[in-house]
């Protein structure tokens, strides 16, 4: 498990540096679902970019939503992707 949050962490980060105007800022906080096949990655940004990564209509943040998914289904485990600010978890 802790190898696939990694390259997933990895992917995630490396996707959204050139998308965000603070990529330094940018955390990615995993989770154990409900269930022991399940991973819930938080991406936690400034709030300025949070809404660059979602795109427009949600369509970039569908894309990388599903990227994650399938890399976390070739291993049995279901990945679900959040996106948030820091401020909306302070």
């Amino acid at each position: 498990m802790q190898q696939l949050i990694e390259s997933i962490g990895k992917y995630l980060l490396a996707v959204i540096s050139p998308l965000v105007k603070h990529p330094e800022a940018a955390e990615l906080r995993a989770a154990v679902g409900p269930t022991p096949d399940s991973l819930r990655l938080r991406l936690v940004l400034k709030k300025e970019d949070v809404a660059l990564v979602i795109g427009r209509n949600g369509m970039t943040a569908s894309a990388i939503r599903s990227l994650a998914k399938s890399a976390g289904e070739k291993r049995g485990i279901k990945v679900v992707v959040h996106i948030v600010s820091g401020e909306e978890i302070a």
